[in-house]
């Protein structure tokens, strides 16, 4: 079994469901844009990604209009939708459990990185972590290799094995390579099996259980 000593976790779709709030700050968004005609589908291609590349990719807007949007989901998501959120079963007792048993936790995310102290707050989970990288308000540098690089220099982390990246989609997993650690792939959250088995991940989880059999041994 590997042993991992420190442990970067993403957070929508790894450590919580967040498909309630994300949709409904996208929804509200999307009406202040006055765009309809959308299907649902499209909510779950906001879930990993940075807001400003899904606005100008999967609705075509210019600058100023990305903009706009991000803002528009953001006042809902800062007033209700951060909390319209759901930790998947078990990931609270395998944080403390990561904790007791010395294990370094850090959470590396997309989203803005006020959203998700917020949020780690919200559910208790920040009592565990050592650090956590988020995205800046502008977007710039919100690449999931540019976030894992941010917080391995800050904390000093040399690229090793024993480092790895948990995450439910591709960007996770490319972030991981990218900065030369291990990667985990889990299947429970919101990447597709293809995108996912595409990036050729160290190991591949189905559920909370299996993170935690692999990552405690």
């Amino acid at each position: 079994m590997p042993q991992f000593t420190h442990i970067l976790f993403d957070l929508d779709g790894t450590l919580t469901n967040p498909r309630l709030g994300i949709g409904n700050s996208l929804k509200y968004a999307l009406r202040q844009m006055q765009i309809d005609g959308y299907s649902d589908e499209i909510l779950e291609r906001f879930v990993g990604p940075p807001l400003q590349d899904n606005f100008k990719n999967l609705f075509g807007m210019n600058e100023r209009n990305t903009n706009l949007a991000v803002e528009h989901f953001r006042t809902y998501f800062g007033e209700k939708g951060l909390f319209e959120n759901e930790p998947y079963q078990g990931i609270s007792e395998l944080l403390e459990e990561l904790h007791l048993s010395g294990k370094r936790v850090y959470v590396v995310t997309s989203k803005l990185e006020k959203y998700a102290k917020m949020i780690m707050r919200h559910f208790e989970f920040d009592r565990y972590l050592d650090d956590l990288q988020g995205a800046e308000a502008t977007g710039k540098h919100s690449g999931k290799g540019q976030l894992i690089e941010q917080l391995m220099e800050r904390n000093r982390i040399p690229a090793s094995a024993s480092v790895v990246m948990v995450g439910d989609t591709h960007y996770d997993l490319i972030g991981a390579k990218e900065n030369e650690i291990s990667c985990i792939a889990v299947g429970y959250g919101f990447g597709t099996a293809e995108s996912l088995s595409n990036c050729n991940p160290d190991f591949t989880v189905d559920s909370v259980e299996e993170l935690a059999e692999l990552l405690l041994g």
